[in-house]
């Protein structure tokens, strides 16, 4: 009797084992159809977001702008209010100052757009002087090339195909603005929305904690948003005054007409990525051809912008920039390709504090530290855990609860 006790107790046993090692292999089957139809949710709702951020560009790009001017404006608003002026009047008086600043700034353009346009032929007839003896070799080699291919071959009436084809910039220029109405539209909403963004900034926040309060920090998240807008644009500042006031008196030493104009513009656009480095040559290079007629201060121009190019982009955006927004080259790179492909110019200015965007909302969730790591300046080791699933630790939990403690 004895042996047979043992013996289904034993059989028992294996059966029970037997039961515990089928458990994980069907659970594992479910974790790996669970993650796939997780990914495929992930891969639809991206598409859609890119699909809605491309048709309703106009939409978008006002929210995102009057939300960057509102997180940005947001401490001037603070020390108004220390003054003992009210929220409402502060943040009115704030927006209406951004906006005569921009308005005192283009009547100046306009200004020196009329006085260039009147003086525009005597321009052209310098530059058409200037550049006469290159456009006489130019026919000349021409001249004698079609007279080389005249003598091989004998000439024959081909008839003329002309293809016209449309200029892409103005449409990439204007692209996720829409047309001069759209422009229009926007600059006339974006204010009155970041407006209304400051005067509502404790409700807007209230209302944050009340709908991702159990599943996120929101508190922590808006800090770590302002503290990277803010960041970003600090840096930005500091970069563009070195390479401004480098560039003015590069093009003061030499001799420039409206040194101080051009170096400024010419510094500020060299940080526009992609095209900035084009911009901020051609200013300075084009006021140089009215006033030079030696090669010289173009080869000292051009070598001075290319090496503040150079210095900015390896030494000044990675220790100013890079380090406030903590994303890395390789993702601010792709940023750029991507936003710049879906809003035009208006998306290559916001690529860097978007692309940091969607790192902050992959810091959120454990589940997306994998892209979080991707977008990361230094990525972080990945947790074990994170490698097994949100299933595995979910079932890991009870184990891992002290004896006798229960939690909520």
């Amino acid at each position: 009797m004895p042996d047979q006790t043992n013996m289904s107790a034993a059989a028992e046993g294996s059966q029970v084992g037997m039961a515990k090692m089928a458990l994980p292999s069907s659970t594992s089957l479910s974790d790996k159809l669970l993650s796939r139809i997780a990914i495929l949710l992930f891969i639809l709702v991206a598409g859609l977001l890119t699909a809605f951020g491309y048709y309703a560009s106009s939409i978008c790009i006002t929210v995102v702008l009057a939300g960057f001017l509102a997180i940005l404006f947001d401490p001037l608003v603070l020390k108004l209010e220390r003054l003992h002026i009210p929220r409402s009047l502060a943040a009115a008086s704030i927006v209406l100052a951004g906006i005569g600043l921009i308005g005192l700034l283009g009547y100046a353009l306009y200004g020196r757009a009329m006085s260039f346009a009147e003086e525009l032929p005597v321009y052209a007839s310098t530059i058409q002087q200037t550049i006469a003896p290159i456009s006489r070799k130019i026919q000349n080699l021409q001249q004698s090339a079609g007279s080389l291919t005249n003598d091989v071959h004998p000439t024959k009436k081909v008839p003329e195909v002309r293809i016209q084809e449309s200029s892409t910039w103005p449409e990439y220029l204007v692209r996720g603005v829409g047309s001069v109405w759209g422009a229009l539209i926007i600059a006339g909403v974006v204010p009155f929305l970041t407006f209304f963004m400051l005067c509502t900034k404790d409700q807007m926040a209230i209302r944050t904690n009340g709908l991702f309060g159990s599943r996120i920090d929101a508190a922590r998240f808006i800090t770590n948003l302002n503290q990277m807008i803010h960041g970003f644009v600090a840096g930005n500042l500091i970069v563009g005054s070195v390479m401004a006031l480098a560039t003015t008196l590069v093009l003061w030493r030499i001799g420039v007409r409206g040194a101080v104009p051009l170096g400024i513009a010419s510094g500020l656009l060299n940080l526009l990525p992609f095209l900035g480095l084009i911009a901020a040559l051609a200013l300075p290079l084009g006021a140089a051809l009215l006033q030079f007629s030696t090669p010289g201060p173009y080869i000292v121009i051009t070598l001075t912008i290319v090496f503040l190019h150079v210095v900015s982009a390896n030494l000044l955006i990675p220790k100013f920039i890079a380090n406030r927004v903590n994303i890395g080259p390789v993702a601010a790179t792709v940023g750029i390709l991507f936003w710049g492909w879906l809003w035009g110019v208006t998306g290559l200015l916001l690529a860097v504090p978007l692309t940091a965007f969607i790192k902050l909302v992959a810091d959120l969730h454990p589940s997306l530290c994998h892209l979080s790591n991707m977008l990361a300046l230094t990525p972080r080791p990945t947790p074990r855990w994170v490698r097994y699933g949100e299933t595995a630790l979910e079932r890991a939990i009870p184990h891992l609860r002290p004896v006798g403690k229960k939690f909520p």
